[in-house]
């Protein structure tokens, strides 16, 4: 089981790996790495023709996840009208998406889930019922008059 102050730590770990820290000073000076890393980014910006990405992004956890770490390197994520909440659009260069803002979001992402799945289903076996598995697929199909509910108070009179 991964506690609060574990799962911090190995986040910290992740950004230090994409912040090319390779000791624990270097570690504990977090805004010189960062700095460090918005300098190449607007070197590459320099150099390299930036480009508008949407990304999909269908929860809110990773939303909130990956804007905070664009805002951490100074990008501005953004939405155009109608467009669907899931949606965040960026620009930068191909470059630093690929090579460090997608990689270090997608490690900091499988950190978070991880955390949060054991730590849900922790609270509900603790205080729901004691398991909480998924349903049993039964063999056949769906009974006459079954129907889905997308809320529970669909199809209720």
């Amino acid at each position: 089981m991964t506690t609060e102050q574990e799962l911090r730590q190995k986040l910290r770990k992740i950004a230090a790996l994409f912040e090319g820290a390779t000791t624990p000073g270097e570690r504990d000076a977090a805004a010189a790495a960062i700095d460090r890393i918005r300098a190449v980014l607007s070197a590459a910006e320099r150099t390299e023709k930036t480009i508008e990405v949407n990304f999909r992004l269908p929860d809110r956890w990773s939303r909130r996840l990956f804007t905070a770490l664009c805002r951490r390197y100074g990008l501005k994520p953004y939405r155009y009208p109608r467009q669907r909440y899931s949606t965040v659009v960026l620009r930068a260069p191909a470059s630093f998406i690929n090579g460090t803002l997608w990689p270090e979001f997608l490690q900091i992402k499988s950190a978070l889930d991880e955390f949060l799945n054991e730590a849900t289903e922790r609270i509900i076996r603790e205080e729901v019922f004691g398991d909480s598995e998924e349903a049993d697929e039964r063999a056949g199909s769906p009974a006459n008059g079954s129907f889905t509910l997308d809320s529970p108070l669909d199809n209720v009179s």
